[in-house]
């Protein structure tokens, strides 16, 4: 356990407001490398960011709205899309969306 939690901390964004990995892997790809490949590393709309320890995460700087989070996350979708054909889709559960 406490190899897998050093792993995690040295990975991953610790410390922060984040709703965990937001995109799923898509067949033969990682989410992260696309989202890097695409230039969206440390992006941000509002107080809303791609993490700059791993892409795949989306903090929240302070008080982010959930409209921020969607936007951003929208945002990354496209260009992902625009640079590589890959359509990425949500990982984490939203409510509330239609």
């Amino acid at each position: 356990m406490k190899e897998i939690i050093f792993l995690r901390k040295k990975a991953q964004p610790v410390g922060v407001k984040t709703g965990g990995s937001t995109f799923k892997n898509p067949p033969n790809a990682k989410a992260w490398e696309l989202i890097d490949e695409a230039g969206c590393r440390g992006l941000q709309i509002g107080e809303a960011m791609i993490s700059d320890k791993h892409s795949n995460f989306i903090i929240n700087l302070g008080k982010c709205t959930s409209n921020q989070i969607e936007d951003l996350a929208n945002t990354v979708k496209d260009r992902v899309f625009k640079k590589s054909g890959t359509c990425l889709s949500w990982e984490i559960q939203r409510v509330g969306i239609q």
